[in-house]
């Protein structure tokens, strides 16, 4: 449920050939509410082909807070994660983090005082 305490975040990433998802989408993406205080992972989505993936990912990202780097989730996919998108879920991650900086700094940077 979205509310003023959250964000969603969004994290894109190259699929690699010859997997399912890829006949349906070009890009892997990871989709996250994001606590705005805590960094926590409240909900989180991909795009793998099966409800299966999505929601293994899901079980995955939930509750790690991303407030100080996404090390912890990268390594969780590449100890748990076995597919052909291990690396894909990984740079998308990465991106997810990235525009997490970014929504952070807009935030701070449009507070007033």
């Amino acid at each position: 449920m979205a509310n003023v305490h959250t964000c969603f975040i969004a994290g894109h990433a190259r699929l690699p050939q010859g997997m399912a998802a890829q006949s349906i989408f070009n890009s892997l993406t990871i989709t996250a509410e994001v606590d705005r205080k805590y960094g926590v992972i409240i909900e989180a989505s991909c795009t793998l082909a099966t409800d299966h993936g999505r929601q293994y990912i899901h079980e995955i990202l939930k509750g790690i807070s991303i407030k100080d780097g996404v090390e912890d989730a990268e390594k969780l996919i590449e100890t748990h994660y076995k597919g052909k998108a291990a690396n894909a879920l990984v740079a998308a991650l990465k991106d997810l983090y990235r525009q997490y900086e970014i929504a952070k700094e807009d935030e701070q940077s449009n507070k007033t005082i």
